[in-house]
């Protein structure tokens, strides 16, 4: 297990220095283009050059490279463009809304995904199994802005039981929380069921588990014991794969409900051609894309230990 640790680690850190090398090439590799967009398009050819030199973009490349990776790892991402402070300050925070987001989702959605996955599967062909199968369907295709709409209608204007936004203006508030959490939620859900309850009932299929109906075994024991520890490989990956989602595909619900997170904040950098915003954006996805990889692939190995990786 310790090599295999070790092994990711490494992986994890080659990939962060490829996707590193790629973002500094797109991005920085033009030193032109850089102070243009810090400077604006107005600025002369004297203060242009000036900014370059006072920044180091007319060094070498490599030495470039060495001095803003550097810069990264220490947590100097520059300074925003659209928020004229430094990217620290606008991306921490902003990072932390939607962590408080992601928590609660996968509080209510994780639970309740494993029982109705773990009921259908159980039961397959049944009614049960047909009801949550249909509504699965039904959650997983009806896109982020469509039921974001359609609760919006429903909760604000026509019941007026929630606020129509989530600015958090005065603070934390529980119920700006409920109508993001509740899209994202419903989106999420049918699709983490439908994946658990496929394992389930191939898990339920299986000669030990039939075996172990034979001997009389009560059902729970069986379930519980026998069939979802091998149920929950397939959905564990599933769910460590959500954590990227909700990282930067929250776009959309983070924008329609004024929800000040990491998606809203990588819209508004991207729109206002914030380079060292994009960059550390960037830079942070991708950090929890491999983390949560390597997450995962420690847990294949916790819930079936006889898979292993090279």
């Amino acid at each position: 297990m310790i090599a295999f640790l070790l092994r990711r680690i490494g992986l994890m850190a080659l990939t962060m220095i490829a996707v590193s090398i790629l973002v500094f090439l797109l991005l920085e590799v033009s030193p032109g283009s850089v102070a243009t967009r810090v400077l604006g398009p107005y600025v002369s050819a004297e203060q242009r050059h000036l900014w370059l030199d006072a920044h180091g973009y007319l060094a070498p490349l490599h030495e470039r490279y060495v001095g803003w990776l550097g810069r990264l790892l220490a947590g100097e991402f520059g300074e925003s463009v659209r928020f004229k402070v430094p990217v620290a300050e606008v991306l921490w925070p902003r990072l932390a809304n939607t962590a408080v987001l992601g928590v609660v989702v996968f509080a209510v959605m994780i639970p309740l995904a494993l029982a109705l996955g773990v009921l259908a599967g159980m039961r397959e062909g049944s009614a049960l199994d047909r009801t949550i199968s249909l509504f699965s369907v039904v959650t997983t295709s009806v896109p982020e802005f469509a039921s974001a709409a359609f609760l919006s209608a429903l909760f604000v204007f026509a019941l007026h039981w929630l606020p129509g936004t989530s600015a958090m203006a005065e603070g934390f508030d529980a119920a700006e929380m409920i109508l993001p959490a509740l899209v994202l939620i419903l989106y999420d859900l049918g699709y983490v069921t439908r994946m658990t309850r496929s394992a389930m009932a191939d898990v339920m299929g299986m000669p030990y588990i039939r075996t172990a109906i034979l001997k009389g075994l009560r059902q729970r024991r069986i379930v519980l014991v026998h069939a979802l520890r091998n149920a929950l490989i397939a959905p564990f990956t599933v769910i460590t794969l959500q954590v990227n989602w909700l990282l930067s595909g929250v776009i959309v619900v983070e924008f329609f409900f004024a929800y000040k997170g990491f998606g809203a904040l990588l819209l508004e950098a991207s729109l206002n051609q914030d380079i060292y915003l994009i960059e550390a954006c960037t830079m942070v996805a991708v950090f929890v894309a491999v983390t949560t990889q390597t997450i995962a692939d420690i847990g294949y190995t916790l819930l079936n230990p006889r898979i292993r990786f090279a």
